[in-house]
């Protein structure tokens, strides 16, 4: 499965880009970062974090665990990089996304965090374009519709403040997710204004 050929394209100020693509596999995405949606350990599981795993090779675990073992588990909305083994990508950045507790436990600050946290690392290692899966909407439950304006209005907050990412890409699974932040970016006021 690769990027549709008809992903939403957003053209923003100052030369930024907003791109909502799917169904697609985000570890055949040739951008300078994927974003894994990791669990604090960094040493893969199910889901996307098992795909980048699996594509990747075994760099990116070995990378992962020196890390751990430095730093300790990664908290949740934090990220960090990684080389990116065999993938296309040049890095792996790994950010814990939250599990869905029903909204009460800061979810959405945390989920906003791993957006912001993940695009401050790119621009700290000079990076262009980064593509994120919907983080924390698979097994940790995070409802799509939910997770989608959140996703993208702090991705794109922090797209504007970064000095080197110029494009930002949502690399989604399936239909049902790509509908789901394609409404969300009518809802933000996201689209580019018609003449």
């Amino acid at each position: 499965m690769t990027t549709t050929s008809n992903p939403l394209r957003i053209e923003l100020p100052a030369g930024r880009v907003l791109i909502i693509a799917g169904p697609a596999d985000i570890t055949r995405e040739p951008v300078d970062a994927v974003v894994n949606a990791a669990n604090s350990s960094l040493m893969g599981g199910g889901g996307v974090d098992g795909a980048i795993h699996a594509a990747g090779g075994p760099e990116i675990k070995e990378h992962c665990r020196t890390i751990v073992a430095e730093r300790g588990p990664l908290p949740q909305g934090k990220a960090v990089a990684t080389t990116a083994g065999r993938l296309p990508a040049r890095y792996v950045i790994h950010t814990v996304g939250p599990s869905w507790a029903g909204g009460a436990r800061n979810e959405a600050d945390k989920l906003a965090s791993c957006h912001r946290e993940s695009i401050r690392v790119a621009d700290e290692l000079q990076l262009v374009s980064i593509a994120f899966p919907a983080i924390s909407t698979g097994i940790f439950g995070y409802p799509v519709e939910l997770a989608a304006p959140v996703a993208l209005s702090s991705a794109v907050e922090a797209l504007h403040a970064a000095a080197s990412v110029r494009e930002v890409r949502f690399v989604l699974y399936d239909h049902r997710t790509r509908e789901h932040f394609e409404r969300a970016v009518g809802d933000l006021h996201l689209t580019n204004p018609k003449p």
